[in-house]
């Protein structure tokens, strides 16, 4: 039979990477740590619960999220001077640019590979309402990066 604990460690050993992964993209480097914490500290709270619900990640994700305010400035990268591989140079700051419903919903979808539904749920708006923040998104990126040809 399995306890508690070791049920709870598979589970974050499950969910950990996705969660942070997202939460980076909504609270920035400097706080992904404290949010990743909270919303794990939660989750080992709140078990019973949690690892009866359909989709824990998006939930945990806006624990994280709610209980970890951004600062001012998002960074996403703890050292944006430093270009990332096989990454156009400017998708950083062009992020950064958009409105934080686009970048999230961006983020979410094509960053940590969620569903528009998925995204929509953390996000606490309609499935239709994510994918436009998806598309709007990409449209504003594209045109900040002078991406004519898009071959989807």
């Amino acid at each position: 039979m399995e306890t508690l604990e070791t049920e709870f460690g598979a589970f974050t050993q499950r969910v950990e990477p996705g969660l942070r992964r997202a939460l980076m993209g909504a609270v920035g480097v400097q706080r992904v740590d404290d949010a990743t914490g909270e919303a794990l500290a939660y989750a080992y709270e709140h078990f019973d619960r949690v690892r009866e619900m359909e989709h824990p990640l998006g939930y945990l994700f806006r624990v994280g999220q709610s209980r970890t305010r951004p600062r001012k400035r998002v960074r996403l990268f703890r050292d944006e001077s430093r270009s990332m591989p096989d990454v156009e140079p400017g998708l950083m700051p062009a992020l950064l640019h958009l409105p934080p419903s686009q970048r999230l919903a961006v983020w979410l979808v094509h960053g940590c590979g969620w569903t528009h539904a998925e995204a929509a749920e953390v996000l606490g708006v309609a499935t239709s309402t994510a994918s436009t923040h998806v598309a709007r998104g990409l449209e504003r990126l594209r045109r900040e990066l002078g991406v004519t040809d898009v071959s989807d």
